[in-house]
């Protein structure tokens, strides 16, 4: 696989133009007043509302939880514990320059500059996330994780490495991209060794899924790139299956760009005999 160098993303189209029909809830480009607050519209399969609506009843941007839907579920395993000295001190020094306001992000304001948005979605320690930074200076990066120690591991690293071009945020990243991104406002999203849930009854909980790939693709701008690596082979089939199903992507299986360090994971899985799968998903 190439790496990923990417130009200025351009403006795309309607992101819920000429998909496929679908009875559970879709992308929509925007609100009726022309904010991206609208982003989950439609109804769910049992004939109830979408998950997610336009604007809040008071007018503010952001989206209103308006009905359960199976597709809507956590895509991560909550960790409960008590944080660090370390993990404290190192998000009570960092934390405050580097994460990125509440509300609709606005890219220009936050990195001082316009140039191409790419977002990390579980980022753990942030080697990867680093690493994009320093090798693409000329782009702009937003990690995002739920899990504070490896946040705050970013947080030091990046100081360290003196990058600048990186913010991060704590959350949900599906809510990130359904409440706060706008369309076509992404020229990359990075997903690096998500939880496979090998289970059945917890597939469903995998990242990559209709409604997520529906935000994903929304989000990003025409001709933006999806990145997927894992070492599951059930989560392969899985992410290529679905991105297949999906409809709007262009997909190719290639091999892991030069950029992208190889974290202790990753060195176990293949020691293991783990095979590393790396997926280039370009929205059309």
């Amino acid at each position: 696989m190439d790496d990923v160098a990417l130009g200025a993303p351009p403006a795309g189209p309607d992101p819920s133009a000429g998909r496929r029909p679908s009875a559970r809830p879709v992308v929509s480009g925007a609100a009726a007043d022309g904010s991206a607050g609208s982003v989950v519209s439609g109804a769910a399969a049992d004939g109830s509302a979408g998950v997610v609506s336009g604007a809040a009843a008071d007018g503010s941007a952001g989206a209103v939880v308006s009905a359960p839907h199976p597709d809507w579920v956590r895509s991560y395993a909550a960790r409960r514990g008590r944080r660090s000295a370390l993990t404290e001190e190192r998000l009570a020094r960092f934390l405050p320059s580097r994460r990125i306001p509440s509300g609709p992000l606005d890219a220009t304001a936050v990195f001082g500059r316009s140039a191409p948005l790419v977002l990390e979605v579980g980022c753990g320690h942030g080697a990867a996330a680093v690493a994009y930074a320093i090798a693409f200076p000329s782009q702009d990066v937003l990690a995002v994780d739920v899990h504070t120690p490896g946040v705050a591991r970013l947080l030091a690293a990046a100081d360290a490495a003196g990058v600048a071009n990186l913010r991060v945020e704590l959350g949900d990243a599906v809510h990130l991209l359904a409440d706060r991104l706008a369309p076509a406002s992404l020229a990359a999203v990075h997903l690096f060794f998500p939880d496979p849930w090998p289970k059945a009854k917890h597939a469903k909980r995998r990242f990559v899924r209709p409604l997520t790939l529906d935000l994903v693709h929304s989000r990003l701008a025409e001709g933006g790139i999806l990145l997927v690596a894992t070492d599951d082979d059930g989560y392969a089939e899985h992410t290529l299956a679905e991105l297949a199903a999906h409809g709007g992507f262009d997909v190719v299986v290639g091999d892991r760009p030069s950029w992208r360090p190889e974290d202790g994971f990753e060195a176990k899985g293949r020691a293991a005999g783990r095979t590393v799968t790396e997926v280039r998903a370009t929205r059309r």
